[in-house]
């Protein structure tokens, strides 16, 4: 309890402290109204010096802030950073990511991002193991073993083993499957060693097999159920794939539906299971554009990080700041194969000549920008590349001699005729601005010569028809080669022959010391004799003349603004684009050096 005289003498203290604070606060407001309230009028008197001062202080300011951002450079540098969204436009339609299926340009590229492959391909176009940690062959060339990497899994978190990689090679050689690598697989076994490796056995030694393992593997787990003939059409190809590569599913979205703009979007995140490291970009999405004028509208409205699909970027978006074009060149050879079976070409004479009329430096001009020049069936990267053995050079005099020799002679009208047949041919390419060019160049350099060339342009629907049916005289054709020099699928008078899969030999050249020259160089393992095995296929090659080879075709690649860790030197195909993809990046951020 609390007496009355404590009371009082509280109540006493708190009164005081009321009235000192009452005096200091009048004081304060006495001593603020005279040292400053009653001294602002002065300031007017020495305004001069004021402003002067603060000008001082804002220049010291300002030109401190001027330096340090001049002098930023030196010691803060911008660098890559992981994050941010890619945006890929892509020419073409999406249908199915199963790489089973895959062929169109979009699908490819889905499948090449979700679903890997024993083997792959470097930025240099350099054959490298993916999936598998190891590849061997035994003394006879015919069985391959592959080595699986250790604890593989798939993106759903189920293991990856051996018995994945025999479910797709049995699943692609079923005829049920319907797959159009069938052809590529015929007569091959696969089995199960263990766990982690895997037998091919194949009927005749082939030392470029490893380069057939480049196609994406698919999952047991998930596909095994469902019957073989329903696969092309499961839900897993276009809604639900599961893979194992550097990026996964998320969600596709299609817009315009049924309309020239109509568009479908694939959203791909980061696979943090993946062998090679998680991505450091956030997001992949990929967006089909069925309409090149979308396309670069797309590109224009910065809506896309990088580009594919065109052959050439108008003027006016190329001067678009911050757009940068790579010109990627591919392991292949476009040029125009002429078709032996043609009576007008039967003649080797005919077919010296054509080849002898072509300037093809010239020709490469045509084109607007710089490509790799090929003058044989085998590129100057391959084993066995003679430069003794190439192409006939460029000789109009000798053309025509040639022709004048085989019997062809120079009509009123300039064309040639022998037997009251002129010489005359159809040369089929596809209907682009490249191919149109070239068309154009070759047929004015032909007529020069005596020889008329009706020039047919058809849509890539239409040219593949006419040349699975070789339905042509010339065609004028890209084809890819890769870093092997196995070109038996082109120049092999088997694959001429309208029941062989695929029938790539083009020109329907046969040689029978071609022919033993191809199967020889391809069982070979060694480099310096595999190239002596192809030197008698690079003579008879010369002087029969079956094709005009013109140059190494190229990938155009669009980028809009940065795209770090993009550096492909060489591809084998489109798809190659991707092969260091988990180490692209975006964004950047200033740091100290």
């Amino acid at each position: 309890m609390i007496n009355r005289a404590t009371k009082l003498r509280l109540r006493r203290r708190i009164r005081h402290s009321r009235q000192q604070v009452e005096g200091l606060s009048v004081q304060a407001e006495v001593q603020l109204d005279r040292h400053f309230f009653r001294r602002l009028n002065r300031l007017f008197n020495v305004r001069r010096f004021v402003i002067g001062w603060v000008t001082l202080m804002l220049l010291i300011i300002v030109g401190i802030v001027v330096q340090i951002r001049a002098l930023s450079p030196y010691y803060e540098k911008l660098q890559p950073v992981p994050g941010g969204t890619f945006t890929e436009g892509i020419l073409g339609a999406f249908t199915n990511a199963n790489p089973l299926y895959a062929t169109g340009s979009v699908d490819s590229s889905v499948a090449r991002l979700i679903f890997p492959s024993l083997m792959r391909y470097d930025s240099h176009g350099r054959l490298i193991n993916g999936l598998a940690e190891k590849v061997s062959v035994d003394p006879r060339g015919t069985v391959y073993t592959v080595t699986l990497r250790p604890n593989l899994v798939w993106q759903d978190g189920e293991p990856l083993n051996a018995e994945d990689v025999v479910f797709t090679y049995k699943t692609i050689q079923n005829p049920d499957a319907k797959s159009p690598l069938l052809s590529s697989w015929q007569g091959i076994k696969v089995a199960i060693v263990n766990n982690r490796t895997v037998s091919f056995t194949l009927p005749n030694a082939l030392s470029s097999f490893p380069y057939s393992l480049t196609n994406g593997i698919v999952p047991l787990h998930i596909l095994g159920g469902i019957p073989v003939p329903e696969l092309r059409s499961a839900s897993f190809n276009t809604t639900k794939p599961i893979g194992a590569g550097p990026f996964k599913w998320e969600t596709i979205e299609v817009q315009n539906l049924g309309s020239d703009s109509r568009e479908e979007r694939i959203g791909l995140v980061p696979n943090n299971l993946y062998y090679g490291g998680v991505p450091k970009l956030q997001r992949f999405i990929i967006r089909a554009f069925h309409d090149e004028k979308n396309l670069l509208a797309s590109l224009k409205a910065r809506e896309l990080n990088g580009m594919v699909g065109l052959e050439a970027l108008p003027d006016v978006y190329a001067d678009i700041p911050d757009v940068h074009t790579y010109n990627i060149p591919i392991n292949g050879e476009v040029a125009v194969f002429l078709k032996a079976s043609n009576p007008a070409l039967a003649d080797t004479k005919v077919r010296q000549a054509l080849v002898m009329a072509v300037n093809v430096r010239d020709t490469r001009k045509v084109l607007g920008f710089p490509v790799i020049g090929a003058n044989g069936p085998l590129l100057r990267s391959h084993v066995g590349y003679d430069r003794t053995f190439v192409e006939l050079s460029f000789n109009a005099d000798e053309a025509n001699k040639l022709l004048d020799a085989a019997g062809w002679v120079k009509g009123a009208d300039g064309i040639r005729a022998k037997g009251g047949t002129k010489l005359t041919f159809q040369l089929y390419s596809e209907n682009t601005s490249d191919y149109s060019s070239i068309a154009q160049s070759l047929k004015e350099q032909w007529k020069m010569i005596g020889v008329e060339v009706q020039v047919n342009l058809q849509q890539d629907a239409d040219l593949q028809a006419t040349i699975a049916s070789h339905g042509y005289d010339a065609l004028l054709f890209g084809i890819l080669l890769g870093p092997d020099p196995d070109v038996f699928p082109f120049w092999h008078s088997s694959q001429a022959d309208p029941r062989s899969v695929g029938r790539l030999n083009l020109s329907e050249y046969k040689s029978k010391v071609a022919d033993m020259s191809l199967e020889a160089g391809r069982t070979r393992f060694d480099a310096t004799l595999r190239a002596v095995k192809y030197r008698p296929f690079l003579e008879a090659w010369r002087a029969d003349a079956p094709a005009v080879v013109l140059y190494q075709p190229r990938l155009l690649y669009v980028g809009y603004g940065g795209i770090f860790g993009f550096e492909p030197h060489l591809i084998n195909n489109p798809t190659d684009r991707y092969a260091n993809v988990e180490n692209w990046m975006i964004l950047q951020e200033k740091t100290y050096k």
